[in-house]
């Protein structure tokens, strides 16, 4: 995960904002707040912009179901991809990060049972469900989220982790296009680490990798893919043990860092951020 150490100016954020929006949120519109929050989002590649987008999304939670069904999974999914986000700001895995993954997932999947056939089927198991899932965003960001709170807990990921595969690969068949092409990168470079006994399968991770690539070139995250987890090797928990291919590692690092941010301000500052220390770990290991 791509992180920055900028924890406690993030917490001093957030606290300004929630005594702030004591003061203004109450006084507002929904579709007021929830316009402020969009313009916030735009520059969510700067922390107290982030913050702020998330604590006015979050300030519209209590009069969500005032709103059309439309908009309220709207807000939902943007408060799910929120919380992914912003743990990239913190430095490892925090407790933090811990809790707004959890939130984020519960987000997602509120976001999912707003469709009642997918409430109704969810009864019967998330496979049965996710037949009737219509909405790329959710299932996106219910199996990004889901997927750190497996990392974080391996022990449970063995037994979870195929419910993120599937929710990446319902993401894919709803559209396979959808953020950059970033669910079939997710799945792929899952499908890479998992042994094969368990689901996995690594030349179908590593073809995902290379079409996402070719969906979006654009998008810097799927390159980071590549270079992350096929060019270095892993063993079943995720923890790095060599390296694959260097070439191929310095080559696509290489591009990342060469590009432009272009259309994907927040993910293309990240990928850079994450190719500085993909090539320090590199030079680590290689000498």
């Amino acid at each position: 995960m791509i992180r920055v150490c900028r924890l406690i100016a993030s917490l001093f954020t957030v606290g300004l904002l929630l005594l702030a929006g004591f003061a203004t949120f109450g006084t507002e519109s929904v579709d007021d707040r929830i316009a402020q929050a969009d313009a916030a989002y735009l520059s969510r590649h700067v922390v107290e912009s982030m913050n702020e987008a998330l604590a006015l999304y979050e300030s519209v939670l209590p009069d969500l179901e005032t709103l059309p069904v439309q908009s309220q999974a709207y807000v939902l999914n943007r408060l799910s991809q929120l919380c992914y986000e912003a743990a990239m700001f913190t430095t490892g895995n925090t407790p933090e990060d811990g809790a707004r993954f959890v939130k984020g997932k519960d987000y997602a999947f509120r976001s999912l049972r707003l469709n009642r056939e997918f409430a109704l089927h969810e009864l019967l198991g998330l496979t049965a469900a996710l037949e009737h899932a219509t909405d790329p965003m959710a299932t996106h960001w219910a199996a990004n989220n889901w997927g750190m709170i497996l990392e974080m807990n391996p022990v449970q990921g063995l037994m979870e982790q195929g419910s993120v595969l599937a929710l990446f690969e319902r993401t894919i068949e709803l559209d396979e296009e959808f953020w950059g092409g970033s669910a079939a990168s997710a799945l792929g470079s899952l499908l890479i680490m998992v042994p094969s006994v368990m689901g996995g399968d690594a030349q179908r991770g590593l073809a995902l990798v290379g079409e996402s690539i070719v969906m979006d070139p654009t998008y810097l995250h799927n390159r980071i893919i590549l270079a992350e987890y096929w060019g270095f090797t892993y063993n079943m928990f995720g923890a790095l043990t060599g390296v694959r291919d260097a070439e191929l590692i310095e080559r696509e690092l290489a591009m990342i860092l060469a590009a432009d941010i272009g259309g994907w301000p927040f993910w293309n500052r990240q990928a850079k951020a994450e190719a500085q220390r993909l090539m320090a770990q590199l030079r680590e290991m290689t000498g």
